[in-house]
């Protein structure tokens, strides 16, 4: 089993796959100990051949893979793509386009919410994928062929899934919907977090603007570290330590070594002392220029059941039309629904809107609801509801005494 190791070689599989109207591409990687992944091995697959590429070789070049993967002309085929664009993007500069996802197209045609590749091959080809060099370090080498065998499956059969899911599509004229949710995989958005908004990560445990205004800070100190050193955010700062340096906001070496989540002579580093520049800044802003704290989620009276009557919509929904319930609608988007008719989520747009949204709007308006018929659930127009009965005299005064 031949793996690609220079560029030549590179360049002239790169120009033959780009005669094809598709690839299907998957990579092998590396992030344990890293902030951004470290690409291992690249799999490719065109309708009559396929190849593996080591891009840990001696010298190689990427780039004629990354001229196919920005070649408007190639359908770029992914399972659960990612983590593979996300490598993409880092390493060339750019997101593969146009692309389509068996993952998200099998949501779309029924499949569940989460099917994983090899039960997705199962099911549409009635082939078992080899699962015993899942767990491989694809960053050793020499790879035995065994290993190659198993890399190279994901993306052979990759081509038959991709045609038994077009094919799906096209039948039952979904295949606009996958390409709304292309758009969100086609996002740089998607794959990098800007540090000035990293604090959005992370959930608010905190309640003064000056406070908050530490965390900001401390998140994007944090994130700019583990992009600049390439380490996992946990490996600079834990959340935890976040939080406290922001309530605490340590003036000196001492403050900052007596907290619980900062380690024993952490406060006499590098980074101790930049942690003590930023909470000197954060004690310098005056009053009138703190943000304020996001407030979170106020939900009014009985949006707690809207929700629930929803999430049975939703399930029904789901079933009746063969698309998994978190394509339609998360449980963030059915909250957002029980307080704002309005509300900007994909779910009151489009083909979603069709299938579920209008209904979400009636069944918290009252305008429709559900019953047994049987053993299933079915949904039944109702009549609006009458208002509210006028209290009698009589009674009104039964209550007063």
């Amino acid at each position: 089993m031949k793996t690609i190791i220079s560029t030549a070689d590179l360049a002239a599989a790169c120009k033959a796959f780009a005669t094809h109207d598709y690839v299907t591409v998957d990579t092998e990687f590396l992030r344990e100990t890293t902030y951004w992944p470290k690409l291992c091995l690249i799999q490719i697959a065109g309708p009559d051949d396929a190849v593996i590429v080591d891009p840990l070789a001696k010298d190689i070049d990427l780039e004629p893979f990354f001229d196919l993967m920005r070649d408007e002309s190639v359908v770029k085929v992914f399972h659960a793509g990612r983590q593979d664009v996300e490598i993409i993007y880092h390493l060339g500069k750019l997101i593969p386009h146009p692309m389509f996802d068996s993952q998200v197209a099998a949501m779309v045609c029924g499949f569940g919410d989460s099917i994983s590749y090899d039960q997705l091959v199962l099911r549409l080809t009635g082939n078992r994928i080899d699962k015993s060099s899942r767990f491989t370090d694809w960053s050793r080498r020499p790879l035995t062929n065994k290993q190659l065998a198993y890399a190279l499956a994901d993306v052979t059969h990759l081509r038959d899934v991709y045609h038994a899911l077009r094919a799906n599509l096209e039948e039952q004229d979904r295949s606009h919907w996958v390409a709304e949710e292309m758009e969100i995989l086609t996002s740089p958005d998607t794959y990098y977090t800007e540090p000035q908004q990293a604090w959005k990560r992370m959930k608010l445990r905190i309640r003064k603007p000056r406070e908050f205004a530490a965390l900001k800070l401390l998140a994007q100190w944090r994130e700019s570290e583990a992009q600049n050193r390439n380490v996992p955010r946990n490996r600079i700062l834990k959340d935890d330590a976040i939080f406290e340096l922001a309530i605490q906001q340590p003036k000196d070496e001492s403050a900052l070594s007596a907290l619980r989540t900062i380690s024993k002579g952490y406060e006499r580093s590098k980074s101790g002392q930049e942690l003590l520049e930023i909470m000197q800044q954060v004690s310098s802003i005056a009053q009138e220029d703190l943000p304020q704290v996001p407030k979170g989620k106020s939900q009014p009276e009985g949006s707690g059941a809207a929700v629930d009557l929803m999430k049975v919509l939703l399930k029904l929904t789901s079933e009746k039309h063969g698309v998994a319930a978190k394509v339609l609608a998360t449980v963030d988007d059915l909250e957002k629904i029980a307080c704002d008719d309005d509300a900007d989520i994909p779910a009151l747009k489009g083909w979603r809107y069709e299938l579920f949204g209008q209904y979400a709007l009636k069944i918290k308006k009252g305008e429709i609801a559900m019953r047994l018929e049987g053993k299933r659930v079915a949904i039944i127009e109702v009549d609006a509801p009458p208002p509210p009965a006028k209290q009698s005299s009589v009674r009104r005064k039964r209550r007063a005494q």
